[in-house]
């Protein structure tokens, strides 16, 4: 390297972790951050307080809107640390070369950090539910892979309507998935518990099952009259929150969707797998009907004082500008509902996500959601306009391990449907005291 950069000792380190001022800086994969042990660490996780910034984000030309984003600032004290030496050089480099000055590296940390039981490792409370590329590969390869120990996987690729999606490329092994087969294409509410026992049994999916899904990005097509929504992670989060409902016991996402699994070259093919159903799907549908809630519910938690109705749509939906949908004609929110924007509009989950499509940082996330209320002690039951959106967010909070949570399945589009539902538009007004 260009610039001699200051390297710390793990005593130094920890002696930081208190500052206000310094940033650790976590060069390793999101997965390593969460909680994986990729290297042969004895304990998985990340130093408490550290921002996760993967290697290959530095590639992006965001880059400085990413550390803008992260709160990441050239007056703080930078500690960056990883797997690898040289990606954390780098990374110190890149800091450099657009202003930043104080830069140490941490090179010690799979060796002293993560050996010594007395120093403080955060991780994500359901990391082994959100995998890597190179983790499906090997079970795909051999069928075994770390802390993987069913009797038996599905690999579902999850999409909305458009069969093309899978059909132009999945990844090896595959089974295609249209989500009209767990919702109603009227309501778009969950399908009745008898429904969803003959898609899942023909699926081949039991409550046993160890199902890891997946969606493939693409772009909206506003000329399309559900723009967007084949745009597959969404399509996979909602595949995994019904699948929850129901009761499969051990639901993956496979963290970044297709779009990681190309990112690290494995190869994708147009070749169709086709499910092996099974007799019976083992328990009774739903299994954790807690997880749901509709209309009436809804009301109820809006009537409570330690109960949170959120709002996962975007500002403009939130105040009356749009509905979000062209088959939604009513603008506005359920009045008392707490909101979490989820990004630019219906099909967008920015505030939900990084660049890389990979689930955001979660202490971001529990930061955004702390400063509207959204607490991990009171009961919080997302909504959107269908159900897509609020699934992701409920997604969030059980990787997080937030207990009582639920998705209000109908949303704006069944609360927009009936007259006698009151509804608000405009900018709230906060009270004074």
């Amino acid at each position: 390297m260009q610039h001699r950069i200051k390297l710390l000792k793990t005593s130094e380190v920890y002696e930081k972790l208190s500052s206000s001022t310094v940033k650790l800086i976590d060069v390793r994969c999101a997965e390593a951050y969460n909680g994986w042990c990729l290297k042969g660490e004895r304990r998985g996780g990340h130093i408490p307080s550290a921002k996760s910034l993967p290697f290959k984000w530095i590639r992006y030309i965001d880059w400085p809107d990413i550390l803008q984003s992260k709160g990441i600032e050239p007056e703080n004290e930078l500690i960056v640390y990883g797997y690898n030496i040289d990606e954390s050089e780098m990374v110190a480099d890149h800091f450099l070369r657009i202003g930043y000055q104080k830069i140490a590296l941490y090179n010690d940390f799979v060796k002293e950090w993560c050996t010594n039981p007395q120093l403080p490792l955060n991780r994500l409370a359901r990391y082994r539910q959100l995998v890597s590329a190179s983790w499906l590969d090997q079970l795909l390869s051999t069928g075994s892979a770390p802390h993987y120990d069913s009797q038996r996987y599905v690999l579902v690729h999850a999409f909305y309507r458009d069969q093309s999606i899978y059909d132009s490329g999945h990844i090896p092994g595959a089974i295609a998935m249209d989500t009209n087969q767990l919702e109603s294409t009227q309501t778009w509410n969950r399908r009745s518990p008898s429904e969803l026992k003959i898609a899942l049994e023909k699926a081949g999916i039991t409550s046993d099952t160890t199902v890891i899904l997946y969606g493939k990005f693409a772009y909206p097509d506003k000329n399309d009259p559900f723009p967007g929504s084949s745009a597959g992670q969404l399509a996979a989060m909602r595949s995994a929150f019904i699948m929850l409902y129901a009761g499969v016991k051990d639901v993956r996402l496979l963290n970044g969707g297709m779009q990681s699994w190309t990112d690290d070259g494995y190869e994708i093919t147009s070749e169709p797998a086709h499910p092996q159903p099974v007799g019976d799907f083992g328990v009774s549908i739903p299994h954790h009907p807690e997880f749901a809630v509709d209309i009436s519910e809804a009301k109820q938690i809006l009537k409570s004082k330690d109960k949170n109705l959120v709002c996962v749509r975007s500002w403009n939906e939130y105040i009356g500008e749009t509905s979000g949908y062209n088959y939604i004609q009513k603008k506005g929110r359920i009045p008392g509902a707490v909101f979490a924007e989820c990004g630019t509009d219906a099909y967008h989950m920015e505030n939900y996500r990084n660049l890389d499509h990979t689930i955001r940082e979660y202490q971001e996330v529990e930061s955004m959601w702390a400063a509207s209320g959204i607490l991990p002690h009171v009961h919080n039951s997302f909504y959107c306009g269908t159900g897509w959106r609020a699934s992701e967010a409920f997604i969030n909070a059980w990787l997080m391990g937030w207990s009582d949570i639920s998705v209000f399945d109908g949303g704006w589009f069944e609360w927009s449907s009936d007259s006698n539902n009151p509804y608000e538009t405009g900018i709230p007004i906060k009270p004074l005291f």
